[in-house]
């Protein structure tokens, strides 16, 4: 039989739980790892925590794959976990160190931050895609995380809540300009994920049913957020954008070298209706898949 998860709802719960220091705010909690070690009687449990999480290691080493490829890494990183999702807790508690930020979505509530945080998709990523840093961007990560816990460590006053969660959007918008860095500093990596992804593609519009965003990252074993952040940062179009490009580029060749009538090509690339082909085609090219192939010959 399955084990149950673990269920923490409130900050103080958690911290409670794996036996860490009491938090000094009601909806926050900053833990050192390095003072700080989480009891071992949770080494390999399942946790589903209703917070959101920030966790930065100074350094750690390992190895990513993608799509048929490796590559090693080894340098501090930032992870990102969103409220309501299952983790599993390390079976070597001696690896967590530089620091933990939990929040409770309380904190954001009566913030813009509570809307504009679903644009940071990096809460949706995989536990592989973590943000990998520079040195320099780790000291301005760190001092960031500085001020977080000297501000927890003030007593709580009228200021206390905005100083917080303006602290945690600048940390936020920090992280953001850096995932935007690794993947363009990545490029060579990326460009195997695409070609992947293109290859996969092809073989897919000859099977029934349209590819969705969410089959392709399967297929790449990415997450569907970090696939669509990583071509929009290198292509500027998100994975659907790319999926329906490759399409008419195919529907267009088959046009061009086919006697297939509109309707045939529609379900030969996929489409249950007709009619969705043609709306789709004229969407992205101007003009109707028939006035296309009058005017290819």
């Amino acid at each position: 039989m399955k084990e149950k998860p673990l269920i923490f709802k409130h900050v103080s719960q958690l911290m409670d739980a794996l036996d860490l220091p009491k938090p000094q705010h009601p909806l926050a909690a900053l833990v050192n790892y390095d003072l700080n070690k989480i009891a071992e009687k949770y080494a390999g449990k399942h946790f589903l925590i209703d917070l959101y999480k920030i966790s930065f290691k100074r350094s750690f080493s390992g190895q990513l794959k993608y799509g048929q490829g490796h590559y090693d890494f080894e340098a501090g990183g930032l992870a990102f976990l969103a409220p309501n999702q299952l983790v599993r807790m390390s079976d070597d508690t001696d690896q967590y160190e530089g620091y933990a930020l939990y929040f409770h979505p309380d904190l954001i509530q009566s913030y813009p931050l509570a809307k504009t945080i679903l644009k940071y998709g990096f809460f949706s990523y995989g536990v592989s895609e973590a943000l990998f840093m520079s040195d320099k961007e780790k000291k301005v990560i760190e001092t960031l995380f500085d001020a977080i816990a000297i501000e927890l460590d003030h007593h709580i006053d009228q200021f206390s809540q905005d100083i917080l969660v303006s602290q945690i959007e600048l940390l936020l918008n920090h992280s953001n300009r850096f995932y935007n860095r690794q993947f363009l500093t990545r490029k060579g990596i990326y460009k195997g994920l695409i070609e992947l992804m293109n290859d996969y593609l092809q073989e897919r519009f000859n099977q029934p049913g349209l590819p969705s965003v969410q089959e392709i990252a399967a297929h790449l074993k990415v997450s569907p957020r970090y696939l669509t952040d990583l071509l929009k940062s290198l292509t500027g179009q998100s994975t659907q954008q790319h999926i329906h490009d490759k399409l008419i580029e195919k529907a267009k060749n088959i046009l061009a070298t086919s006697n297939l009538s509109i309707a045939e090509i529609a379900y030969t690339l996929g489409f249950e209706h007709p009619q969705s082909f043609n709306k789709l085609f004229k969407k992205l090219t101007d003009i109707s898949p028939g006035v296309y192939r009058q005017n290819f010959g």
